[in-house]
């Protein structure tokens, strides 16, 4: 039996204005505007709605200086998603901006990579770089969750549901996981922050915050072999998927795309 083809929505809740400078590691020597929006995913269909990720809350946003444009579950809810009733979360990594509404959904089991939770409470925290995009009150509370029986570890690549997989990039974070999606027009990657913008990838110009620049690297080629085709590779922050996909309805243009 063929495995389900699922809709697959990137939707909106927060942006960064910011330069390019920010975006590659070394900076950009024709630096200008170059902004960041903050997406989480829905992938929905056979009787599922799966988010992946979960953002960050205004707290978050306050302290980091984002602008938080709707909280994640009324963007959620825009699709028609109640967060308390989700089943299951993918959380790409363990950054503010990916985990950090975790307590909007109370009956989800959260899968994560054995390596993410490994980088986030061990010695690499020693170093405020590599802390720096953590909150360890997210941290805490996932560890929490651990402890309530809410997270299914993964060890590498792993099928997740019929259709959908988890795969293990790293580079960004130790244990950086992208999802991997059968659609109606092939298999579409949600790359996450394996890579940040079109150009991440498309340049080979890494973004500076990173564990491992080389793993960071050797993972593009990784999500050009998933994916069907450099088109269906959707990165984790660019404002260039609001372009280049269509809005479900014109209600939800500018803040919901369509990515099957």
């Amino acid at each position: 039996m063929s495995a389900p083809q699922y809709e697959v929505y990137a939707i909106k809740y927060a942006r960064h204005e910011r330069t390019a400078s920010l975006n590659f590691l070394g900076g950009d020597p024709h630096d200008g505007p170059m902004p960041m929006d903050y997406f989480v995913w829905l992938v929905r269909g056979a009787g599922v709605d799966l988010v992946v990720d979960t953002g960050f809350n205004a707290a978050a946003a306050a302290r980091r200086q984002r602008q938080l444009l709707r909280p994640v579950d009324e963007a959620l809810a825009l699709m028609g998603v109640d967060a308390a009733k989700v089943r299951d979360v993918v959380v790409t990594h363990l950054h503010y901006d990916h985990v950090g509404n975790f307590d909007l959904f109370p009956r989800a089991t959260f899968h994560l990579q054995d390596l993410e939770m490994q980088f986030a409470t061990g010695r690499h925290m020693c170093h405020e770089p590599m802390r720096h995009a953590f909150d360890v009150e997210n941290v805490v509370g996932m560890v929490r969750n651990v402890y309530a029986g809410r997270v299914r570890f993964h060890a590498g690549d792993a099928p997740l549901l019929p259709g959908i997989s988890l795969h293990l990039i790293g580079g960004h974070t130790m244990g950086l996981q992208v999802v991997r999606v059968a659609t109606r027009r092939g298999h579409v990657v949600l790359a996450s922050d394996a890579s940040h913008y079109y150009a991440n990838m498309g340049e080979g110009r890494p973004f500076p915050i990173v564990y491992n620049v080389g793993d960071m690297m050797e993972g593009w080629g990784k999500l050009d072999a998933l994916a069907d085709s450099p088109a269906h590779i959707v990165p984790g922050h660019d404002p260039l998927v609001l372009e280049r996909y269509p809005a479900p309805s014109k209600e939800l243009k500018g803040i919901v795309v369509r990515l099957d």
